[in-house]
């Protein structure tokens, strides 16, 4: 392999700041903080907004668009029925 043309592979604390959820990967995401953890070992640490922890998707709270008041249903009752001027 040559010198110098590879990326900084390496582990990396993730954490999820709405909830605090952490989970440690290898990456070669750029940080300039680092984070000290439980078993004692120092990594670089990397702040995310949303993680499979927190994600509505994932966390089985998200909801439809029709669900939410009929929004999709009042929208063709308003509109459907409209006719394109001539």
């Amino acid at each position: 392999m040559k010198d110098g043309i590879h990326p900084n592979y390496r582990d990396v604390c993730f954490q999820d700041m709405s909830n605090g959820f952490k989970f440690v990967t290898r990456s070669c995401a750029n940080t300039k903080e680092m984070i000290t953890l439980e078993d004692g070992r120092e990594l670089p640490w990397y702040k995310l907004d949303t993680t499979s922890e927190s994600h509505p998707f994932y966390t089985g709270t998200q909801k439809s668009v029709d669900t939410l008041g009929g929004r999709v249903e009042r929208f063709r009752n308003r509109f459907g029925k409209t006719t394109v001027a001539k």
